[in-house]
């Protein structure tokens, strides 16, 4: 796999991408399930192309029969047979593109399923890394250029390279001298492929990061455009667009003179052979060594060669940019396949049970169902953190030998300052984030999800409620989904919606306010029904109004289970049963909140801070 590197005017450090040799061995693996389809679409358009090269003997001996003034009854036959071929033909040929499009159309789903699997359990510092824009411009441009080249580019070629080969077969057999003639063309076919290929796959492999760094650009500018307007700085976005915009068009114009120099030399070679062809008919036919019949059907079997050592040939332009973009999608399935360094192990050499995953369904942001972790043995505590530290690149510390213990159905509050690594530590207990060293244990739980984070950044899926809400939960009825729903107090407005738990949410759908779209994240938490719950302040997004509520949803949501909350308001650290203080990502303190209170240290401080910020300091 090529290895990633940042680009010259992002500095992301890109996605990787496939080299060729691993991007086939990907192909070969997604069509093994569908091998007896291949083989029989291929059996199909085999035989279908065999029938259709009657069609130039018969017109040859129609020729012949004219050239030689027999009775217009004699051209019946032909005729007939003429008509049978054509029929046969398109019946057979329709069946066999059929199936090589179903073929196709069976591995691009699986790609695409593999491909957004394998996306949703990369390491979120790795996305962060890469950029927004990298990851989009390969599930939309590059997916879509796969798809287009298995649609049309498959099943052409296919028939292409049955054509040629079978064409060749059936010039051999009229005379030997016709194959050598129409060959002259090959050596300038070759030559113009070649040329072709050398240049095309890493053309079309730049396009594709030019696309990518294009989009990215776009995506930060569009998404940080009141900051941009705030620091006027909108020249300067609009001229950073405008150059990667440039250099995405500067390529695609060198793509367009690319395939018009190999249309051209695939002119030339066309006539060469063809001029060939008619020079030994002419030859032969003069010496007697052949028909005028024979002749004129060698000359249409090389005219009808036009067609598809054309299609073939141009289609390594699909195949090109296709390869290119299959290669991007394949180097992110790699990516996520591959182990991270220095995964533990238990002492027997299996993965430690209790592998912390993190349920989409309950997040407000997708997590992976299961990332590989560092392990220690199991212990009798709920969670166990030993050691972690955490860098999102060379000289970029967030947390340092940081340690914790969380004892079964404790409540656990992480406070302090902006950058303190809260987060940071909050996903990696949660199994969304690697650490760079240390190691955590995490319980192991009875459901699907025994870990579950739930941040502040909440998606609501497109779909009616009650599938929003089981998503965490598929096999939940409708009493279910009211409960859980009820225990986070959401239940009435739930109810009062216009089709109730079958009202459309989500984009396009009825629009839930924050603090409702936050409160049906925590419904899809008590869904899962996790042993530990993370809520990365969960409570944020919502204005002061709802943060009460949001409070009191959370509180309920996380009664019987371990948790562990990073805390947007020091209300939720008064309620906890501990409270841990990060300052530059070391635990300073822990303890309960009226002990670190009344110690006067940094927790003292932040709740001072706090309360004095408030009209009325609210009562521990």
């Amino acid at each position: 796999m090529t290895p990633p590197s940042p680009t010259a005017d992002t500095g992301a450090e890109l996605l990787p991408i496939a080299t060729p040799a691993r991007t086939r061995a990907a192909l070969r693996t997604l069509i093994r399930p569908d091998r007896g389809l291949a083989l029989t679409g291929t059996g199909i358009l085999v035989a279908a192309t065999a029938v259709g090269l009657l069609v130039q003997p018969l017109l040859g001996r129609i020729v012949d029969i004219v050239a030689d003034g027999r009775p217009a009854g004699d051209l019946t036959l032909p005729v007939v047979l003429l008509v049978a071929v054509a029929v046969v033909q398109g019946l057979t040929t329709t069946l066999g593109l059929t199936r090589i499009a179903r073929l196709g159309e069976t591995v691009l789903a699986r790609l695409r399923e593999r491909f957004v699997e394998r996306a949703l359990n990369l390491p979120a510092d790795r996305l962060e890394r890469a950029g927004a824009g990298d990851l989009t411009a390969r599930v939309t441009g590059d997916v879509a250029r796969v798809a287009e080249a298995v649609r049309s580019a498959l099943p052409e070629m296919a028939r292409s390279v049955l054509a040629i080969l079978l064409t060749l077969g059936a010039l051999a057999l009229l005379d030997v001298r016709f194959l050598l003639a129409a060959l002259l063309a090959v050596p300038v076919q070759l030559l113009t492929a070649r040329w072709y290929v050398r240049r095309a796959l890493t053309l079309y492999a730049d396009q594709r990061v030019a696309n990518g760094a294009q989009q990215q650009q776009l995506l930060e500018t569009i998404g940080g455009a009141v900051t941009v307007r705030g620091h006027r700085l909108e020249e300067q976005h609009t001229e950073r667009s405008a150059a990667r915009s440039r250099k995405a068009v500067d390529l695609t114009m060198r793509s367009v003179n690319l395939v018009l120099g190999f249309y051209g030399r695939l002119h030339i070679a066309e006539y060469i052979g063809l001029a060939a062809v008619l020079i030994a008919g002419f030859w032969l036919v003069r010496d007697g060594a052949v028909s005028i019949g024979t002749a004129t059907a060698a000359a249409l079997y090389f005219h009808s060669l036009f067609g598809p050592v054309n299609a073939a040939l141009v289609l390594l332009d699909d195949a090109q940019s296709a390869a290119a973009g299959l290669a991007r999608l394949v180097g992110v399935t790699d990516l996520a396949e591959q182990p991270e360094p220095a995964a533990g192990k238990a002492a027997d050499g299996k993965p430690e049970a209790g592998e912390a995953e993190a349920g989409m369904a309950a997040a407000g942001k997708a997590a992976p169902a299961s990332v590989p972790r560092q392990r220690i043995a199991s212990s009798e505590a709920a969670v166990t953190v030993h050691a972690v530290s955490h860098a999102y690149g060379p000289g970029r510390p967030v947390l340092h030998e940081v340690s914790l213990t969380l004892e079964p159905g404790e409540h656990v509050a992480l406070v302090g300052t902006s950058g303190a690594g809260k987060s940071t530590l909050a996903r990696i207990v949660a199994g969304v984030q690697q650490p760079t060293s240390g190691t955590v244990t995490a319980p192991a739980g009875t459901g699907e999800h025994p870990v579950v984070l739930v941040t502040q950044e909440v998606h609501v899926f497109t779909g009616t409620l009650a599938d929003d809400l089981r998503l965490a939960r598929p096999d939940a009825t409708d009493a279910d989904l009211r409960t859980a729903l009820a225990t986070v107090h959401a239940l009435d407005w739930a109810e009062a919606l216009p089709d109730g738990l079958a009202t459309v949410v989500g984009e396009g759908g009825h629009r839930l306010d924050p603090a409702r779209a936050q409160q049906l994240a925590l419904a899809r938490l008590v869904l899962a029904d996790p042993a530990l719950a993370v809520l990365d302040e969960a409570t944020a997004e919502a204005g002061s109004a709802g943060a009460r509520v949001l409070e009191r949803s959370a509180e309920a949501a996380l009664a019987g289970r371990t948790a562990l909350i990073v805390a947007h308001r020091l209300t939720q650290a008064v309620a906890a049963d501990r409270v841990v203080v990060l300052e530059a990502g070391r635990v300073v303190e822990s303890g309960p909140h009226d002990e670190l209170r009344d110690a006067d240290g940094p927790y003292a401080a932040l709740w001072r801070a706090w309360s004095g910020s408030r009209t009325t300091a609210p009562h521990p």
